[in-house]
Order: C-alpha cells, then structure tokens, then sequence
C-alpha cells in the first residue's frame, strides 16, 4: 500500500466534507456525508493494510538478519513472518527495516 494513496484518500475526505459544507440541499448533503463517512472507513482499512505490511516486512528483516542474510530466501522469510504475525498472541517487532 503506497503512502499516494493514501494522500488521495484523505484529500477525497477533506474535498467532500467542503462539499457536503457548502449543499444547500439537505439530501445532497445527508449523501455527501455518508460518502465522507464511507471514504473514512476505506482509509481506516488501508492503514491498517499497511501497518500489517510494515509488520511483516520488518520480522521478515528480523529473521534474514539472524540466518546471515542468505540470497534468494526472501520469500521463504516473508513466509515465515506472515504466518508468525498472524498467529494469536504474536510477537511485538522490534526493529523496522526494509525487505530482505
């Protein structure tokens, strides 16, 4: 999930509720609302999308990092952090990092 879209949501956001501010019409306006309602829960999951990646991504580093950094075991560790984050009770990541 790329940090543009989530900009563009949030500029959608801010472009709708100017709208839904200045309808005169009750209707309209009641719409316009529930579009900003609607677009607000959107961005809400496609944050939490990205903090899930970010998670993933970082113990993924974690575990490269502590098999030496081998080449071309990046999907094997990507794998391993996916199914260790989604386990109930996970573990806390403690560094950040890029993609092994």
């Amino acid at each position: 999930m790329e940090d543009n879209d989530l900009r563009q949501l949030e500029t959608e956001i801010e472009r709708a509720k100017r709208l839904a501010t200045g309808v005169g019409d009750r209707t309209t306006s009641q719409r316009l609302w529930d579009f900003v309602e609607e677009l607000k829960q959107r961005l809400q999951k496609r944050r939490a999308a990205k903090r899930s990646t970010d998670e993933i991504r970082a113990r993924a580093r974690e575990i490269w990092e502590q098999h030496g950094r081998p080449p071309g075991r990046d999907v094997e560790f990507w794998l391993q952090a996916e199914a260790e984050l989604k386990k109930p009770g996970k573990r806390v990541v403690q560094s950040g990092g890029a993609e092994p």
